[in-house]
């Protein structure tokens, strides 16, 4: 079993009291994702230990150049995730060029399949995903961005328990995206990246007790 980060059992449809762990936080961004997530990871601390899943669009050419570049601002581990890597803890993965990023059960999977909101990786892919495989046991979080991909994904982890945490448009670089999602779920947390952060943080700490 993973170890996770937990959620208060107020979030918990039915009689449940336990506090359930997280499995994995799901993260989706598109135009100014890059300062986004600098600002976002340079925030957790490094004995953080859920595991992160990024998708951020980009040129279906591109390097490993984000990875290089994030990795700057925080200890965390980060790669680009290669089909049926296992997800582990303290680690933060991101979706290659040009690939869908699936979340099966204890690992990842890439997929070729046709665009989704004309890209791939989508973020809907991904969110869709994992909520599928750990329903209440995950975290959405949507960034700044220039299209509507994520949307249904962030109410498809609503809709299965999970929680859902969205920029706050006025910060954002592009409020297209968060605007979206905010417009379709009932967002659990609307925030400033660094409260983003922050948020996760505290939704983790009732683990490490």
């Amino acid at each position: 079993m993973l170890k996770g980060c937990q959620k208060p059992s107020s979030h918990i449809t039915g009689v449940r009291t336990k506090q359930v762990a997280f499995k994995i936080v799901v993260i989706g961004t598109s135009l100014g994702g890059l300062s986004a997530l600098k600002i976002l990871l340079q925030n957790l601390p490094a004995d953080f230990l859920v595991p992160i899943a990024i998708v951020q669009h980009r040129h279906k050419e591109s390097n490993n150049t984000l990875q290089e570049l994030l990795q700057e601002y925080t200890s965390l581990p980060i790669r680009e995730v290669e089909d049926k890597d296992e997800i582990l803890p303290g680690h933060i993965y991101l979706a290659p060029a040009d690939y869908h990023l699936l979340v099966e059960p204890g690992h990842f999977a890439l997929s070729t399949d046709e665009p989704v909101s004309y890209a791939r990786p989508s973020i809907d892919v991904l969110f869709e995903s994992a909520a599928d495989v750990y329903t209440q046991q995950v975290i959405g979080v949507i960034l700044t961005g220039a299209n509507q991909d994520g949307m249904e994904g962030l109410k498809k982890i609503k809709s299965l328990g999970g929680l859902t945490i969205v920029q706050e448009p006025a910060t954002a670089e592009s409020e297209v995206m968060p605007e979206a999602a905010i417009s379709a779920v009932a967002v659990d947390w609307i925030l400033t990246l660094s409260n983003i952060a922050s948020q996760m943080v505290k939704l983790c700490h009732s683990s490490r007790k």
